[in-house]
């Protein structure tokens, strides 16, 4: 029986990707941040499709945005594209070992930096501090943390629902 991952956890993990994203760093520091609201959408999007779509990705992008003060519409379009590749690729990703998955991840954050620098270039807003270029390596080096950290709330949530 497949029981859909419960709203609170959704909400809470997408809440703690913004905190993060907010979160205030020393500034060699906060250059290289991960993305971690990118992580959480990508497990979601792996995880409960459903639940984790591209207009979903695409307002959280919104919050962002609006949350981190840059371009509107530049984390909404960067993480709508991400869970689009997400659900594209999905049935091979969910399939792939652990270290072939988080290179996989790897991968579509370098993607999401390039399309950053594409959209900062176009509006005019010059390139970021050389720290940004590690940001994806951070994030694919946090991506299997975070995937066994959200699917064991996941599953800690299905064996209580499912002894009732």
């Amino acid at each position: 029986m497949n029981r859909p991952a419960p709203l609170w956890l959704r909400l809470g993990s997408v809440i703690m990707g913004l905190l993060v994203l907010v979160l205030p760093l020393p500034a060699p520091i906060d250059d290289m941040r991960p993305y971690l609201l990118a992580l959480v959408l990508v497990y979601w999007a792996l995880e409960a499709p459903a639940a984790g779509g591209i207009a979903a990705a695409w307002l959280v992008g919104l919050l962002a945005d609006v949350l981190t003060g840059t371009l509107l519409g530049e984390q909404a379009l960067r993480l709508a594209v991400l869970v689009f590749l997400v659900q594209r690729f999905r049935a091979q990703l969910r399939f792939f070992p652990a270290w072939q998955q988080a290179a996989a991840v790897g991968l579509m954050l370098l993607n999401d930096l390039v399309l950053m620098l594409v959209l900062r270039g176009i509006a005019g807003a010059g390139l970021p501090p050389l720290g940004v270029l590690l940001a994806p390596l951070l994030g694919t080096l946090f991506w299997p943390w975070v995937f066994l950290l959200l699917d064991a709330l996941r599953l800690r949530h299905r064996e209580r629902a499912g002894g009732r």
